[in-house]
């Protein structure tokens, strides 16, 4: 990878896919919940949310608790590969032995 992926590296973004990299594969967080870890507004949230679902790095679930509409996210198989190689992508910059300093 030569350049990050331009879907992933927004910071916004980059902190969904954070939060729901740490769950157990094909486990869902509730939206008000992702919303707090990454401290987004709600507008601005659904808008990442969509950026991320039609790259389908993940799956939105909508459905009801109880009388209560519910949205959930999770992390698509596609999704973990993407974030893996971005991280990979940043591990090599990290790592990265520089031949020259100016």
């Amino acid at each position: 990878m030569e350049q990050p992926d331009p879907i992933i590296h927004q910071p916004v973004r980059l902190r969904i896919m954070s939060a729901l990299k740490v769950l157990p594969t094909s486990e869902l967080i509730e939206f008000v919940r992702l919303k707090a870890i990454v401290a987004a507004t709600e507008g601005n949230l659904g808008a990442h949310i969509t950026t991320l679902e039609e790259a389908g790095y993940v799956a939105v679930e909508k459905d009801f608790a109880g009388k209560r509409p519910r949205t959930r996210i999770a992390l698509t198989n596609q999704g973990r590969r993407a974030f893996e190689n971005y991280v990979a992508y940043l591990r090599d910059i990290i790592d990265a032995q520089p031949t020259t300093f100016q």
